[in-house]
């Protein structure tokens, strides 16, 4: 008989009643793999907690952290996640949000390709939904550059696969930042940031084997179009972007050349940082708007 992979999914669930139901039935259908699934409720308003319950008392291999208390973003809701999960009895740790529909092979393609490839850590493409019919493959496979996971995050972290040795040290890591907490940003992204700066091998996939929901009440979501790029050029051109990049690197004691140049006050710190854009996006078309902002921002002066 060949043992399945054991595998813990954190999911992290705050006003999800209207698609929860089918985020939870789409991990419990995946093949080929043991699925356990550890939930943190964030304090609701809706009929969340009653779902939760529901799924809990019917199925052994789901948990609920029990929380009580608001967190106020989906990033400190995984902290919770990450430092209060039991990883000794499972092989690999996965991310969920709570509105995703998950294929069935999901997991297994995810674990079948970090034992081929030998690396630390996995994540993919998406084909994102919208409740119209529309749908649209997101390309996070682009590939990786020397800086890239201090500016960007690998895609979305529901499509993180972990093994035990990298969560292990993200989780110590957790525990011995708690007082720094209150800036902490994005958990995908740290993750990332964390795993690459300390040399573990983490590899993004062209597979899309997740429909990932867009909604008005996404966190992130796929960030595309003329929205999104409005988004993307406002966070840079107002230093909020590049203030959050200098943040997270403190956070994780990273000093490598880019994060240098941010800090200098010399304006041409800014033309040296544009000279290595293409080390610092993975996106060809990023790579064009970090040359512009850093242009501009030689032109106004680094104020960060």
């Amino acid at each position: 008989m060949i043992n399945k992979p054991k595998i813990l999914v954190l999911l992290a669930a705050y006003n999800g009643e209207q698609y929860i139901k089918e985020q939870l039935d789409s991990i419990l259908a995946q093949t080929n793999v043991q699925v356990s699934i550890l939930i943190s409720l964030d304090k609701s308003l809706d009929k969340t907690p009653d779902i939760i319950n529901e799924y809990t008392s019917k199925h052994s291999n789901i948990q609920d952290l029990g929380n009580t208390t608001r967190f106020g973003s989906a990033g400190r809701n995984f902290i919770e996640l990450i430092i209060k999960s039991d990883i000794s009895k499972y092989d690999y740790i996965s991310f969920s949000d709570q509105d995703d529909i998950w294929l069935a092979e999901k997991l297994s393609k995810a674990v079948d390709t970090i034992k081929l490839k030998k690396i630390d850590a996995y994540s993919s493409n998406v084909t994102a939904f919208w409740d119209d019919g529309k749908e649209k493959l997101i390309i996070k496979d682009y590939s990786q550059v020397k800086y890239d996971y201090l500016f960007e995050s690998a895609g979305p972290g529901c499509t993180f696969v972990f093994t035990k040795t990298l969560f292990s040290e993200i989780q110590s890591h957790l525990l011995s930042k708690k007082a720094d907490f209150k800036d902490f940003g994005v958990h995908d992204w740290y993750c990332y940031s964390f795993a690459r700066h300390n040399n573990f091998k983490w590899y993004i996939s062209s597979d899309s084997l997740m429909r990932y929901r867009q909604h008005s009440t996404n966190v992130t979501g796929a960030n595309i179009g003329l929205k999104g790029f409005k988004s993307r050029l406002k966070q840079l051109w107002t230093g909020s972007y590049f203030f959050k990049v200098k943040q997270q690197a403190l956070f994780i004691g990273q000093s490598e050349k880019p994060i240098i140049l941010l800090k200098s006050k010399d304006r041409m710190a800014m033309l040296r940082l544009a000279a290595i854009a293409h080390q610092c996006t993975r996106n060809p078309f990023n790579k064009i708007m970090f040359i512009l902002v850093c242009c501009l921002m030689f032109i106004k002066g680094n104020k960060l």
